[in-house]
């Protein structure tokens, strides 16, 4: 290790990315401490050495530490690493205001826009705990295969160059492969519309629409989250990289994916209440959807199969008549927008 490398970490969140990268960590060399916010799962975690929970099968190594309070957890780490539900972002990073240090510098692996305020999760946590080195971590990386050994690729986006590399060398194995990025908002941004495109992508499963039509909603979704982006500040490039492209395939396909699995059975009839109620961890396209259309949000972009997803899911709009609607749209350019 060199003198500016990462030794301590603390994961924010025990759902079961946060337990995967806090496993990463711990088999990386670096002494790790997983946190929960609830006790009584952090003392069975501990005891059993697992998140069964979560993330059952997967024996936590030696070097990962549980605990369910924020100082003790806190103390003397490196970097903090938050992959919390960013609905929940803001009340967490308030539980931990005193325990992290002023310098302490942040990793994200939180993937969505809040409802109230239309932040990213790096935004939330700045005004929260105030401005300090940042990092994003994000692209295509369902927990169960990453936590199995399977191999995947990352983006760790950050305006401080030197942070970005200290996370890559941090988190970098033999099946995590990291690379750096400077569009971190881009990143974030990708991140949390991709969830909503696939949200589409499971109601073109559900509905039985073919491939041809799964094959260009993705592809039309890709422009929407890219002319957002470009919009919004953002680097159009980084939505074609592992941030966007990468990982609204992984999220629009995979049977891991919950945002994809929450558009299926809503193609198929049934409500989100029911499909929500039956839920035990959070489809962050959902949120992020109704962030797009709430009270501080920005509509003047076209975002068609967003506006329909919308619909959808908070409208009772039928999702066949979503389709057609999208299909009788006034004729246009491929790349209007972008170009």
């Amino acid at each position: 290790m060199t003198d500016d490398s990462i030794r301590r970490a603390l994961v924010l969140g025990d759902g079961s990315w946060g337990t995967t990268l806090a496993i990463i960590l711990a088999r990386n060399g670096v002494e790790t401490t997983l946190w929960s916010a609830f006790p009584d799962q952090a003392s069975t975690m501990a005891a059993e050495r697992r998140n069964e929970r979560f993330l059952p099968g997967i024996d936590f190594p030696d070097g990962l530490a549980v605990s369910a309070d924020p100082f003790a957890a806190a103390d003397g780490v490196d970097v903090a690493v938050s992959v919390v539900p960013t609905q929940f972002v803001r009340a967490v990073a308030m539980r931990f205001e005193d325990a992290l240090k002023g310098t302490l510098p942040l990793v994200t692996a939180s993937k969505g826009l809040e409802i109230e305020t239309f932040r990213t999760p790096s935004q939330i946590l700045m005004s929260v705990l105030g401005k300090r080195p940042i990092c994003v971590l994000t692209g295509p990386s369902h927990a169960e295969e990453v936590a199995r050994g399977l191999p995947a690729s990352l983006v760790a986006g950050s305006d401080d160059l030197e942070f970005a590399k200290r996370v890559q060398a941090a988190f970098s194995c033999d099946t995590f492969r990291v690379y750096t990025h400077s569009d971190a908002y881009g990143a974030e941004l990708a991140a949390a519309l991709k969830n909503v495109i696939a949200l589409a992508a499971g109601i073109c499963d559900g509905l039985e629409l073919g491939d041809n039509a799964k094959s260009a909603l993705l592809t039309r979704g890709m422009v929407e989250m890219a002319r957002f982006g470009k919009a919004h500040g953002a680097d159009v490039k980084t939505f074609f990289g592992l941030a966007g492209f990468g990982d609204l395939v992984t999220t629009s396909t995979s049977r891991h994916s919950r945002n994809r699995s929450v558009g299926e059975q809503i193609g198929r009839g049934r409500s989100l209440e029911e499909v929500l109620a039956d839920m035990k961890m959070v489809a962050e396209g959902v949120w992020t959807t109704k962030a797009l259309f709430g009270p501080e949000s920005d509509t003047a972009v076209a975002m068609p199969i967003a506006e329909q997803v919308h619909a959808i899911l908070f409208e009772g709009k039928d999702p066949r008549g979503a389709v057609l609607d999208l299909m009788r749209r006034e004729p246009s350019g491929e790349m209007d927008g972008l170009t």
